[in-house]
C-alpha cells in the first residue's frame, strides 16, 4: 500500500541525511573560526544587546533609586516634556545647523585632498603631506580648544594679532556666534580631513590603470582624467560614506562643543549630546536622556533607510 503524502519520502530523508554529513564535515573543518567568533559575539551581547532593556526608561517615570522594572509606566511623557522645552527645540536647530554644515564642507574635503594627493608625481612629499594632514586626528578637542584660544582670542591670538599688525581689526572668532559656528566647523575640518582621506586612496588605488591610459590617449587632461575616471571610479564609497554621514545628522561630537563652547556662544553651542549632558545626566534625569537618545535613534535610522533607497531608485549601490 502506498500513501501519497509519502511519495518521495525516501529521496527526502537520502538528502536530509547527506545534508547532515555536509553540515558535519563542515564544521570539522572550519570549527576554529567559529570559536573565534565566540568571544566577539558574546561582549555585543553583554554589552550592546543586553542594557537594551533599559531603552524602557524612555516611557517610565524618572527613579533613579529603583530597578527599571518597578518604575511606573508614563507613556509619551518624557518625550513631550523634552519637546516643551525650549532649549531642547533650540539645540535640534543647532545640531541640524552643525550637521548641514560638516556635510556642505567637511564631506567634500578629503575627497578633493584625495584627487590632489593621488596627482602627486614626488612619493615622498605625497607620504609626508598625508603624514601631516592626518596627524591632527589624533589631537583631543581639549588639545584643539588650546590651540583655538592660543590662536583666535581677540586680545591674545596670534592671528588676531596679525590682523591689527597689518591695521585691521580684531576679529571675534571666538566670542561671536556667527564667527564661532565657521571657526568651529573650520577646526573640525581640519582636524578629520586628513584621515578620512584615507579610505578615498585606498579607493582610487582599486581604479583600473588601464581606463587612465585610455583616457590619456583620447588625449584627457589630468583634470578630465580625475572627473571621468577616478571620481566614477570611487563613486561606490563616495555614495557609503554620504549615507553614514546622513544617518548621523541628528547626532554630534559632544567632546567637540563641550570643549570649544564658552558662556557668549551658548545660544549657538548647544545641539542634543550636549543637552542630554546637561539636563539628563548631570540634572540625574535619565528617563528624559533616554526619550531624546531614542528620538535620535530612530531620525538617524530614518534617513539611513531614506538615503539608501534614493540611492538605489537613481540606479546607485547602496547598503543592500
Amino acid at each position: 500500500m502506498t500513501f501519497p503524502g509519502l511519495k518521495g519520502s525516501t529521496g527526502q530523508r537520502k538528502g536530509f541525511a547527506g545534508s547532515v554529513r555536509g553540515f558535519r564535515a563542515y564544521m570539522a573543518r572550519n570549527w576554529s573560526l567559529y570559536a573565534m567568533l565566540t568571544l566577539p559575539l558574546l561582549y555585543f551581547f553583554i554589552f550592546s544587546y543586553l542594557p537594551m532593556v533599559n531603552v524602557q526608561l524612555a516611557w517610565r517615570q524618572n527613579n533613579v533609586f529603583a530597578s527599571v522594572w518597578d518604575v511606573p509606566w508614563v507613556g509619551w511623557d518624557n518625550f513631550e516634556r523634552a519637546f516643551s522645552l525650549s532649549p531642547f527645540r533650540d539645540a535640534i536647530r543647532n545640531t541640524l545647523m552643525f550637521s548641514f554644515l560638516d556635510l556642505a564642507i567637511g564631506f567634500p574635503a578629503p575627497i578633493v585632498l584625495a584627487l590632489l594627493l593621488n596627482e602627486l608625481k614626488m612619493p615622498r612629499f605625497k607620504k609626508v603631506t598625508q603624514t601631516i594632514s592626518y596627524m591632527p586626528f589624533f589631537l583631543s578637542w581639549i588639545i584643539i580648544s588650546g590651540l583655538a584660544i592660543n590662536l583666535f582670542s581677540t586680545s591674545t591670538g596670534a592671528i588676531n594679532n596679525i590682523i591689527v599688525g597689518w591695521g585691521g581689526s580684531t576679529v571675534p572668532f571666538l566670542n561671536s556666534n556667527t564667527h564661532w559656528v565657521f571657526t568651529n566647523v573650520f577646526l573640525n575640518v581640519w582636524r578629520t580631513v586628513g584621515w578620512s582621506t584615507i579610505i578615498y586612496l585606498a579607493a582610487i588605488t582599486n581604479v583600473n590603470p588601464e581606463l587612465y591610459e585610455a583616457a590619456e590617449v583620447d588625449g584627457a587632461s589630468r583634470l578630465r582624467k580625475m572627473w571621468h575616471v577616478t571620481l566614477p571610479g570611487i563613486r561606490p564609497v563616495i555614495v557609503i560614506l554620504f549615507i553614514l554621514t546622513l544617518g548621523q545628522i541628528m547626532g554630534a561630537d559632544l567632546a567637540r562643543f563641550i570643549a570649544m563652547e564658552n558662556h557668549l556662544v551658548r545660544g549657538v553651542a548647544e545641539v542634543i549630546p550636549t543637552f542630554t549632558f546637561r539636563w539628563g545626566l548631570q540634572s540625574m534625569q535619565f528617563a528624559l536622556a533616554a526619550a531624546i537618545g531614542i528620538f535620535q535613534s530612530v531620525i538617524g535610522m530614518f534617513l539611513l533607510l531614506s538615503a539608501n533607497y534614493a540611492v538605489r531608485k537613481l540606479g546607485g549601490q547602496g547598503f543592500w
